[in-house]
């Protein structure tokens, strides 16, 4: 049944029964069977605020929140401003909400769109370190899709928008959707364990990789293989896709370490690349006739260019590993940390 949140007329201002603060509903932002997000307008600006019938479930959501606000870099979800009983004209009935941060970007899957394949592994190690705080806290995410993911910046940091899903590690996850949840496939069961949000993870990239969602064959397991061989960005990260599919990975920092270690694989392999060489190349044969002995001064000449193309390879060796090092050292200051 959806929650009957959802009727509240666009531009009522809500009062805080305890707290006494004022919003005032500009739009619905989404909504669910657990209740309903409006963006609203405070004295201290825009703000996304969650209605519900259901205070138990406004309480539970808001320890999510309030877990979040302890991460070293507070990326994951909102921030936590407010939760109150809601007062306001026509109410039916009692009514509970909390006010959050609005948090602006594209989603996910629009961004990757817009900005190309190569965001999605970045965005995905984004994601772990955010996990790996969560499940510190002893919370799953449980519900991880793409339509819960927003992308805000720059730079580019990937935020999650309803915690509606999330469980405390150790029992059923409560909300989930079918395309990501490991026990639609055949790969475990819904218990609120790191490795579950590990495979939703996973399905994430596939999905972002594809654009768009499948439905489950006759023989999953090998369908969901597959779609990581047959697609040449989860190709390069094959090993580390599958362990996740298939649980074993114990935490989101091992799954984080081992797409990192893949992708510097990746990238050393790239910087062994060499040119072909100049001196391999076949010179035009001289005639027998034509053939005449180097001068003293030819000879000299030729070793001091032979030495100036040496020195100029080795210089040119430094200067592409010195650039991908940097490259490297940017991305983990921008994105990871």
């Amino acid at each position: 049944m959806m929650n009957s949140a959802s009727n509240i007329p666009l531009g009522t201002m809500i009062k805080g029964k305890w707290h006494h603060q004022h919003y005032r509903i500009v739009k619905e932002l989404g909504k669910g069977a657990n209740g309903v997000v409006y963006l609203a307008e405070s004295p201290k600006g825009q703000v996304a605020l969650k209605v519900s019938d259901d205070s138990m479930l406004i309480a539970s959501e808001v320890n999510v929140l309030k877990s979040f606000s302890k991460a070293p870099v507070k990326t994951m979800g909102p921030s936590f401003y407010d939760m109150d009983d809601a007062l306001y004209p026509g109410m039916s009935e009692k009514r509970s909400f909390y006010v959050m941060e609005y948090v602006r970007g594209p989603l996910l899957l629009e961004f990757v769109k817009q900005k190309g394949d190569e965001w999605i592994v970045v965005l995905m190690i984004q994601l772990l370190s955010n996990l790996a705080h969560l499940h510190k806290e002893g919370w799953i995410f449980g519900d991880l899709k793409p339509d819960n993911l927003i992308v805000s910046g720059p730079p580019a940091t990937i935020r999650c928008i309803d915690v509606g899903g999330t469980t405390k590690a150790g029992r059923a996850i409560k909300e989930y959707t079918e395309f990501f949840d490991r026990g639609y496939w055949g790969f475990g069961t819904r218990k609120a364990e790191p490795s579950y949000d590990l495979f939703a993870l996973s399905m994430v990239m596939v999905n972002c990789a594809y654009k768009k969602e499948f439905k489950k064959g006759a023989e999953p397991e090998k369908q969901l293989y597959r779609a990581i061989e047959g697609h040449p960005l989860l190709k390069r990260y094959e090993r580390v896709l599958k362990a996740a599919l298939q649980g074993k990975y114990q935490s989101a920092a091992d799954m984080k370490s081992a797409m990192l270690k893949e992708g510097q694989l990746l990238a050393s392999r790239k910087s062994r690349q060499k040119k072909p060489s100049q001196q391999n190349r076949q010179k035009p044969a001289v005639p027998q006739h034509q053939q005449v002995a180097p001068s003293r001064s030819r000879v000299a000449a030729a070793k001091r260019t032979s030495v100036r193309k040496k020195s100029g390879g080795l210089f040119e060796t430094i200067l592409i590993l010195c650039s991908v090092l940097a490259l490297y050292c940017a991305y983990v200051v921008l994105f990871l940390l």
